[in-house]
């Protein structure tokens, strides 16, 4: 999967049947391939994107949206990663096989430092690392977007918080 060929709903990237992992550092996204590839995973089940190219993935689907993304969380999403990526965020994309292999994808992930794994299912978008601090999740709409789990529910200040100096 490339950017230019990730599955898409209503114009934004939904890759149904993957797991969509954030990394703060690329290192952290290298040992975490590697590590998926002790799962058995084959090469051609896990794809790399830098900060950049999730970035301009995302532009590139915000321009073509549709209104109706914004019913669902997908948008949310995508505003959320786009927050991540401006911080310098790196992802692997993920192709599992259903929930089991998800978990296992999304623990080897957590070992090797990541700070979301999201599970895309055909109905829902299962969050597959739980945030520390122990803030709840409050209800999330298109108005409100993505509950980072965070004082103010935004993503960008939760990946501030663990910029060196932040928070």
């Amino acid at each position: 999967m490339t950017t230019t060929d990730a599955p898409r709903s209503f114009g934004v990237f939904k890759p149904v049947g993957h797991v969509v992992i954030s990394f703060p550092q690329a290192e952290q996204a290298d040992r975490a391939a590697s590590a998926l590839a002790g799962l058995g995973l084959s090469p051609q089940a896990v794809r790399r994107y830098s900060d950049r190219e999730m970035l301009r993935q995302i532009d590139d689907d915000i321009a073509r949206a549709s209104p109706i993304a914004a019913i669902g969380q997908e948008m949310n999403l995508v505003l959320a990663h786009r927050a991540l990526a401006e911080r310098g965020y790196h992802w692997l994309v993920v192709a599992a096989s259903g929930d089991e292999q998800a978990a296992q994808v999304a623990e080897a992930a957590r070992a090797c430092g990541a700070e979301r794994a999201q599970y895309y299912g055909h109905f829902i978008i299962e969050e597959l690392i739980e945030r520390p601090g122990g803030i709840a999740q409050v209800a999330e709409s298109p108005d409100r977007g993505l509950d980072a789990q965070t004082p103010s529910g935004k993503e960008s200040e939760a990946a501030e918080a663990r910029k060196p100096g932040g928070g």
